[in-house]
This record gives C-alpha cells, structure tokens and sequence, in this order.
C-alpha cells in the first residue's frame, strides 16, 4: 500500500521537479520593514511582497513623522517659521533656514549684504559636508564597514562643532533672519574651520581608502540600485540621485545665487544611476563643498550682515532701550513681523539631497498666508520601488542608504 501511495505522489510531480522541491513552500510572503526598524533609518514603512529572498513589490507607506510643518508655518510670522524649517533635513538645517529666506527675500524684493551671502553660503556647504558625511557613513555600517563610520562621525562632529560656534545650536539651528543673519562669525571661527576642514580632508581620504576599492562593498553597491536618466527625471530626481544617473543638473550653476558664481567647482557626474554611484557623487561633492568653503573664507569681505532696515531687521539694543522709534520698531517686528508685499514666488537652493523649492503666497501681512516645501526627499522615496523590485530583501539596504531619505522633509 505505501508502495503504491509513493507511486501515486510520484507521478503527481510537475515535470522537471524532483520531490523535495516540491515540498517547499512557494507561497509569497508579506512581510513589514518599519516603522521601527534599524534599517529605516526613522519612521517610515514598507510593505514588501517577497518570492523567496526577491522583492516582487514594494509599497512604502510614510506619515509617522507627519508634523503640519506648512499649517504651522501659517499661523507665525516670516522668520518665526524658521524654527520649523530647521526640522525638514535636520541633517542640513541651515540649508532649510537660508532656502526659505531667500524665497521670502525674493518676494519682499529685498538684496542682503554681500557679507551676509557669503556667510550662507559657508554655512550650507558645511552642512553639505554633515550631511554627505552622515550618509556616506551609515552606507558603510549598514554594508559591515564599521571602521568608515566612525571617520565619518568624527568628521560629522568636527562640522558640528563649528556649526555650534556659529549659530549656537548642535542640530536646529534657526540661524538666519530675513534680510540677513541675526549675528556676524565669532572671533577666530574661520581659522577653526580651516583646521577643522583639514582633518576631514584626511578623515574622507580614510573611508575612500577603505570603501571604494573593497571587494565586499563594490559587490554590493555595483549594478544595485540602478535608474536610468530618463527614469530618475520621470520620478523627479534631483540632487545627487540624478547627477548619479548622468544628468547634469545643480541649481549652483543652472541658476546661481548668492556668490556661487564666484567660485570655482565641479559638479561629480555618474554613469550608471546604481548604488556605487550615489556613493560615488557624495564623496566627490565633499571634496568640491570642501573647496568652496576654503574659497569663500578667502574671499569673505567685511561689512554689515543685515539690511539697515527697522522695517525688516530689529534696531540695535542701545536704540530700543533709548529711544521710542527704537521700542516702536522693535514691538511691530515682533508682534506683526516683517510685512511683505502680497504675491506668490516660486525659488529653489541646491540643498544636500536635491532641489529644496519653496512657494511662498503672501496676502500683504507679516504671516505667511500660505507656505509650500518642495522637498528633494520626496520624490526619491517615490523612486525606490522602481529601483528595488527584482533585487534580494538584502539590496534594499544599499538602497535606501544610497537616497538618503529623511523623514523630516519627506513627510513635513
């Protein structure tokens, strides 16, 4: 009787399929990445359909880190929404800062010093250097390269602690005012910048020396990943993610602001839109973002930081304290904020993952009546299923460290 039952199973089999393949289980699982999960790197969720260890869909689900950042802006006035900004890219928040203050500036038709533009300008591409640096670490750890991390950790905190110096905050900043800044450099900073660009000059020499020739790691990063230009600008890349695809786009030089047009940069183009390139175009641009901060600092001029306008910036202490102009200024820049003509303007920076747009509308007062982010993490994130879907669950590591998501300007 088990003699004939065997031969009865046999004959069932498939053609091609031995029995022990046909015991397995060849049901597709359905499994959850996030919202809290170590390689999420923040709260986001993804759904994941998976045949054996291949990705056949993936739907990301974001939201847990939704904070109504443009109904909040609303309800303050132009610069008390700078403290919100600061929480988009936390990464890069100055960035955010002076983003949304030249958007602001561009409606209100207001020029900053030439001192102010250049502070800015060092500002975000230190930030740049933070950012980059963060990302490229974490690539590293989460691929087993724990070494390469904490070079660039080290680098990370050297840049903080300079960013700290100037505007007195590790991580949100709030540094920047419309029309300028709210204080000039301290005393010896640029030469503490410099020195602490040299270290991560030999810091971002470490990790290239231990990541971009490692077997392990090309392995990892090569050919994973991959989309193509016309993809990447389907979706609405920008940023490192589309210059990796080889497209040639930077808002430094497509549309200059500030003194960017006083430098003298390169802008890293890719090849092949896969992991290893990503990786590729941030350790080029630390280098670049590096160059330009030693210029700047070269070229730096002195003079005010802030428009002479008591209709824009706060008086100086001494005339608030005596005289009532002074007290007057002072009161309606506080209570109203700064009044900015009615309109609508559209204006963008090249910030650490990307085009960072701003759509401003104002309605004549010292609020904003309405306040739009186009963040570069969006669009990416929008990306990833096409770029992982017919990889291993292993690839989607590689992956998602590679775009950089951060919640915070995603998710607003």
């Amino acid at each position: 009787m088990a003699q004939s039952t065997d031969i009865e199973i046999a004959t069932a089999l498939p053609e091609g399929e031995g029995e022990l393949e046909a015991h397995l289980h060849t049901k597709r699982m359905l499994i959850n990445m996030g919202p809290s999960h170590p390689a999420m790197h923040g709260t986001v969720r993804t759904h994941i359909e998976l045949e054996g260890e291949t990705i056949v869909r993936m739907d990301p689900e974001i939201g847990f880190l939704h904070r109504g950042f443009q109904k909040s802006c609303e309800n303050v006035t132009w610069n008390q929404c700078l403290p919100y900004t600061d929480r988009l890219n936390y990464a890069s928040a100055l960035m955010n800062n002076f983003g949304f203050l030249n958007a602001v500036e561009k409606l209100a038709g207001i020029t900053i010093p030439e001192r102010a533009q250049y502070i800015r300008l060092i500002g975000s591409e230190l930030h740049r250097i933070h950012d980059h640096l963060t990302c490229v670490g974490a690539i590293g750890l989460e691929l087993g390269g724990f070494a390469p991390f904490l070079y660039a950790i080290e680098g990370r905190e050297l840049i903080m602690d300079r960013v700290t110096e100037l505007t007195g905050a590790r991580l949100t900043t709030s540094f920047g005012r419309v029309g300028g800044l709210n204080r000039d450099l301290p005393e010896g900073w640029s030469e503490r910048v410099l020195k602490s660009l040299d270290k991560c000059h030999e810091l971002i020499g470490e990790i290239d020396t231990l990541l971009t020739a490692n077997r392990i790691f090309v392995d990892r990063m090569k050919g994973v990943g991959v989309i193509t230009a016309d993809d990447a600008l389907d979706f609405g890349f920008t940023g490192p993610c589309l210059r990796a695809s080889g497209v040639s786009y930077d808002v430094r030089k497509a549309n200059p602001y500030w003194v960017y047009d006083r430098m003298d940069f390169g802008i890293p183009i890719g090849v092949n839109g896969d992991n290893f390139d990503r990786y590729l175009m941030r350790l080029e641009e630390l280098k670049q973002s590096e160059a330009i901060v030693r210029q700047a600092l070269k070229q730096l001029p002195p003079g005010p930081v802030i428009v002479d306008d008591w209709r824009i910036a706060l008086p100086p202490k001494p005339e608030v304290y005596g005289t009532i102009e002074g007290v007057i200024a002072h009161f309606k820049l506080v209570m109203e904020g700064v009044p900015v003509p009615a309109g609508e303007v559209y204006d963008s920076t090249e910030a650490a993952n990307g085009e960072l747009g701003w759509y401003l509308v104002s309605d004549g007062s010292g609020r904003p009546y309405k306040v739009h982010v186009r963040a570069p993490g969006f669009a990416i994130m929008s990306g990833l299923p096409h770029m992982v879907v017919g990889r291993m669950l292993a690839d989607l590591i590689p992956t998602f460290d590679t775009i950089n998501m951060i919640g915070g300007e995603v998710e607003q």
